[in-house]
């Protein structure tokens, strides 16, 4: 079983990301979930990107990072949309590292200083008219990913929402999240 460490979006740690860590639990993942936002939540991705750009990008990947102090190197990385950023950078550049989910979010590699590792695989999701994913390059930026990296899938699902993944959302989509889920449960089982 693979051991994983998830991010949080920009809404903060929802019911909706605590009940998708769950579910890798239950199949018998190890799965910590570190709250980049110290305890804060917001009702809405503009209130919380708005305390995202006051306290600092540079703040929610420090804390990403420091989540990993007393975690063993070996770990999958999973960030749904603002939580990529620490989920990304750590995969690209924390040796050990043994897989990225990517959810509704995706940077250029360069960002984190250079090619993506060989021998960490990646599965980005998002869906194909997202404003966010597909409207602000993540999508090119995760093909790409996927055209350079060994060991790289892409999922694209048909609709508009960001955050279609969170069930306490009202963006979620049931249908291409349980598809997503499934996904990312193969994808961590084939993880040794």
């Amino acid at each position: 079983m693979a051991e994983v460490l998830v991010f949080h979006h920009g809404h903060g740690l929802t019911a909706g990301v605590r009940e998708f860590a769950e579910q890798l639990r239950r199949v018998g993942h190890t799965v910590h979930v570190p709250d980049l936002f110290e305890g804060q939540t917001f009702d809405s991705l503009e209130n919380g990107m708005s305390y995202t750009e006051d306290i600092g990008f540079g703040t929610i990947i420090a804390r990403g990072t420091a989540a990993t102090e007393g975690l063993p190197a070996e770990l999958v990385y999973l960030g749904f949309s603002l939580g990529v950023l620490p989920a990304q950078k750590l995969a690209q550049t924390r040796p050990g590292a043994k897989g990225a989910l990517l959810l509704e979010a995706c940077l250029p590699v360069a960002e984190f200083g250079g090619a993506w590792p060989d021998d960490v695989p990646v599965q980005i999701h998002g869906m194909d008219a997202d404003p966010f994913f597909a409207g602000e390059g993540d999508v090119d930026a995760a093909r790409a990913l996927v055209e350079t990296a060994t060991d790289a899938e892409l999922f694209l699902y048909p609709g508009d929402r960001h955050l279609f993944t969170d069930s306490s959302l009202p963006t979620h989509d049931e249908h291409a999240a349980t598809q997503a889920t499934d996904r990312v449960l193969k994808f961590l089982n084939r993880i040794k």
